[in-house]
């Protein structure tokens, strides 16, 4: 049987490398799509809060803010990011370690999320269910998209077998080594998300898609909460850890220099598995039924989080320094401003990177039990959102999509030049609207709500004194529009272009002590994170024990609501 086919163990022949990049192009060009149609919608959220309401001249293609705000969120944090990373966590890993992967699981991953997808856009676009990307209950929207959900929800994680058996393939062929990097820290990204997603799946499948097919009649909305919640914060490491997979594994060699260690690389990535999943209750600060022990417990527990960071920001840090120096920069500063910055996915990268600052900074504040009740339910949250996932993570795969699609195309960029430009407009755009999010956060407005909806004079009375952040967010968010049009022609147009004389290569990263095909002989801190099945047990016994005491009194004290629907 062929490699192609997913059953062969052997090195992958070309045939499977040509079904390997078509089917990586397909994951790239769905995951893009969605994020076209979500980012498109956003700036009218943008508009709204500076007092400017598009959304009756849209009609009927959009009935309200409220579903045009659930088709941003949906599209966006689900849909764009799965597709990009159940793409990426597989072709990366198989090319690093020259093995084929299982295409039967892989294909079966992309159609599960495809259908998923198209069931999510009838529920939304009917306007059945805008019930946010949260989709709380008591809120209740459409049998589709919930079974839609569940089957996205379910197929992210087909890509963890996949990885699995890659490694253990290549362990088999290399006895005593340990795991080559890149495939490391897809195995481990893929083993958190194993863990995380289990909350929003069991809220799923025993909670809301039984009550939107009418098999039950009513829902406990503290439970879906918490549920969710136990997804909700780690997904956002989800997100984040593939762009680290890009940091630490691609961007070295990019920007012509070498990771400065690989060991710390694989702390970075032990730790985000450990430390994510215990948290997500921190969200529910404000809930009833949380003991103020417990609330002191999780924000003691949240600020853990910030040790990866921490690691990961002096490790590429260091590195990019590195790189500058041998570009011939001098001076405190003169190794960043000789970077490449004519990459335009060099740039979406390093770019991404200062926004983290403030949007880790900005975490802290939601993740302590005081200062989160000032910004809770305001602007502030979908402002420090966006500084992180909008960044970090979307320019990242940005930046990505940017060499990979001459490397899986064999085709030229269209322009470096507008891509360059769309990079810049992102980050510029992204940068203002979340300063304004923010800063309107701080005077109280609340997050989620349609104000451009209100009389003017009333808009005028109620929010005059955040009339500058919320300009801002208005501002920030047409900047955005522009960002999403240069983008896209670079990157559709980037699928018609020229043949290249050779594909673009995948720039897989250096680290000191290295050579060129050779690995360097291992630390003792990378042999025992090497052992990723202890770990993820040790994550599991952890998250058990955070949630176990928060579910106990949920369970013996039920709510039972019935469903609303008040669009």
């Amino acid at each position: 049987m062929s490699a192609a086919a997913g059953s062969s163990i052997a090195l992958p022949n070309q045939d499977a490398l040509a079904a390997s990049r078509r089917l990586m192009a397909a994951f790239l060009v769905w995951g893009f799509s969605a994020l076209l149609v979500g980012a498109s919608i956003g700036p009218l959220q943008a508009l709204n809060y500076a007092g400017i309401d598009l959304y009756p001249a849209l009609r009927p293609v959009l009935q309200s803010y409220y579903e045009g705000l659930t088709i941003h969120g949906v599209l966006n944090a689900y849909v764009f990011t799965f597709f990009v990373v159940s793409g990426l966590l597989v072709y990366l890993p198989a090319r690093e370690l020259d093995l084929a992967p299982n295409m039967t699981l892989w294909r079966l991953c992309f159609g599960m999320m495809a259908v998923g997808t198209l069931m999510l856009l009838y529920a939304m676009f009917d306007n059945s269910s805008s019930v946010l990307w949260t989709f709380y209950p008591p809120l209740k929207g459409s049998p589709f998209f919930y079974l839609g959900m569940t089957i996205v929800a379910t197929g992210s994680l087909l890509p963890l077998p996949i990885v699995l058996d890659l490694r253990a393939r290549w362990k088999a062929r290399h006895p005593g080594e340990i795991t080559p990097l890149v495939t490391y820290m897809s195995a481990a990204t893929m083993l958190m998300w194993l863990l995380a997603a289990g909350g929003a799946v069991i809220e799923l499948v025993a909670q809301l898609d039984p009550w939107s097919l009418g098999l039950t009649r009513t829902v406990d909305p503290i439970i879906g909460r918490t549920l969710f919640w136990w997804t909700g914060h780690p997904i956002v490491y989800f997100w984040l850890m593939p762009a680290y997979v890009s940091w630490y594994g691609l961007l070295p060699r990019q920007v012509g220099g070498k990771l400065v260690s690989d060991p710390m690389a694989r702390l970075t990535f032990a730790m985000l598995v450990l430390f994510s999943l215990p948290v997500g209750s921190h969200h529910q600060f404000v809930d009833p039924g949380f003991s103020q022990i417990w609330r002191g417990v999780l924000t003691a527990l949240t600020l853990s989080v910030a040790l990866p960071s921490l690691v990961t920001a002096f490790t590429i840090g260091l590195t990019l320094e590195y790189a500058g120096r041998l570009r011939g920069g001098r001076g405190l500063f003169g190794w960043f401003t000789a970077l490449p910055w004519s990459n335009p996915s060099v740039a979406a990268q390093v770019l991404a990177m200062p926004t983290f600052i403030f949007g880790g900074a900005g975490g802290i504040v939601n993740g302590s039990w005081q200062l989160d009740n000032i910004v809770h339910n305001t602007t502030w949250v979908p402002g420090h959102f966006h500084i992180t996932v909008g960044t970090v993570s979307a320019m990242t795969f940005m930046g990505i999509a940017l060499w990979m699609l001459p490397h899986l195309t064999g085709r030229r960029l269209l322009s470096r030049r507008v891509a360059l430009l769309a990079v810049w407009l992102w980050f510029i755009g992204m940068s203002v609207f979340a300063l304004g999010m923010h800063w309107a956060g701080l005077y109280g407005v609340p997050r989620r709500a349609w104000v451009s909806f209100l009389p003017h004079s009333v808009y005028d009375r109620v929010y005059g004194l955040a009339h500058v952040p919320l300009a801002l967010v208005g501002v920030g968010g047409s900047i955005l529009w522009l960002a999403t049009l240069t983008f896209y022609i670079v990157f559709f147009g980037s699928l018609f272009t020229g043949r290249l004389l050779a594909p673009e290569p995948i720039p897989f990263a250096q680290a000191f002590g290295q050579e060129e095909g050779h690995a360097a002989p291992p630390s003792a801190l990378a042999r025992v994170l090497e052992h990723l099945g202890l770990l993820t047990l040790l994550t599991a016994v952890v998250t058990a024990a955070a949630y176990i005491p928060i579910f106990w009194p949920f369970l013996h004290h039920v709510t039972a609501a019935p469903g609303w629907k008040v669009w």
